[in-house]
C-alpha cells in the first residue's frame, strides 16, 4: 500500500470545498483568515514496518473581491523508511533506508492565488481559477520533500440547488524532478462534491477525490472523503475529515482538523 491521500491534497481540497459554501452565501467583501490544521496518516505502506505523517500547517489566507491568496507554512514529522513523501506520496527514493527512522522539521512551503468570475448564470454557477506554487522548504536529505518547486493549476466549479452547493474540480501538477525521486511523473487531479448546511452554524459535505500517480511506483488515488465545519462563533470555525478508501494506494487511518480564525 502506497499513501496518496496527502495533507497538502486535503488541505487544497478542503479550500475549494469552503470557498464553494462561501460563493454560495455571495461573501464578496474583504476577509482575512489565519488557520492551524494537524493531519495525521499511518499505514505499513507494504515496506514491513509503519509510516506515520504528522502535518501541522499554519495558513493565512485574505480574500477581497474576486481575488484571494494564501501562504501556507507546515511543521512536518515523518516516522518510516523513507519512500513516502507528504505532497506526493509512495515513492522509491534512489538511497532509502532499511529501518524506521523519525524525522522532522520544517515542511514544504506553499503560496495559492484564486480569481473567482463573475456569475455565468442566473441560477448561480460559479468558476474560480486556482494557482498554486509549491517552494522547496523542506529537508529532502531527511526525506521531508523532494528539494523541487512544483506547480499546480486548477478550476473549480460550483453551483447552488437550494441552500446546497455542488463543486467540482478539475487540476493538473506539474512537479520539479530530482535523481533523488527519480519516478516523480506530473499528474491530473479531479474532486466532486455536495456541501449543505444543517444549521446556521454548521454544515456537511462530502467530496470523491481522483489523482493520477504522482510516481511510476506507486498507482492512482479513489477516495472518499465525508467533512463538516462548525461555525463556533462570529469569528472562530472548525473543520474537521476523514478519508475512506477505494483502493489500496491509500493509508489505513487519515485525519484532519482545522481551526480558523476569521476577521
Amino acid at each position: 500500500m502506497k499513501p496518496k491521500l496527502l495533507a497538502i491534497s486535503l488541505l487544497s481540497s478542503l479550500f475549494a470545498c469552503l470557498c464553494a459554501q462561501a460563493m454560495a452565501q455571495n461573501q464578496r467583501d474583504t476577509k482575512q483568515t489565519l488557520s492551524l490544521a494537524s493531519y495525521f496518516s499511518s499505514g505499513d505502506y507494504g515496506e514491513g514496518s509503519d509510516t506515520e505523517i504528522l502535518y501541522i500547517p499554519l495558513s493565512y489566507t485574505v480574500n477581497r473581491g474576486k481575488w484571494g491568496a494564501q501562504l501556507t507554512v507546515p511543521h512536518l514529522k515523518v516516522e518510516g523508511v523513507g519512500n513516502v513523501l507528504v505532497n506526493v506520496g509512495g515513492v522509491n527514493r534512489a538511497v532509502a533506508g532499511s529501518e524506521p527512522e523519525t524525522n522532522s522539521g520544517l515542511g514544504d512551503t506553499s503560496l495559492a492565488v484564486t480569481y473567482q468570475f463573475d456569475p455565468l448564470s442566473s441560477a448561480g454557477l460559479f468558476v474560480d481559477l486556482r494557482l498554486d506554487v509549491k517552494l522547496p522548504t523542506a529537508d529532502r536529505k531527511k526525506g521531508l520533500g523532494t528539494g523541487e518547486t512544483d506547480y499546480s493549476a486548477q478550476i473549480d466549479i460550483s453551483r447552488n440547488y437550494g441552500s446546497s452547493v455542488i463543486f467540482g474540480t478539475v487540476g493538473y501538477t506539474f512537479r520539479g524532478k530530482t535523481e533523488l525521486y527519480p519516478g516523480l511523473e506530473d499528474s491530473a487531479y479531479v474532486q466532486l462534491g455536495l456541501a449543505r448546511p444543517l444549521s446556521e452554524r454548521l454544515s456537511v459535505g462530502v467530496f470523491y477525490d481522483f489523482r493520477e500517480p504522482a510516481s511510476i511506483y506507486s498507482p492512482e488515488i479513489h477516495e472518499l472523503v465525508p467533512y463538516f465545519n462548525w461555525q463556533i462563533s462570529d469569528r472562530w470555525s472548525f473543520t474537521g475529515l476523514a478519508a475512506f478508501a477505494g483502493t489500496d494506494a491509500s493509508a489505513e487511518t487519515a485525519v484532519l482538523g482545522q481551526l480558523n480564525f476569521s476577521w
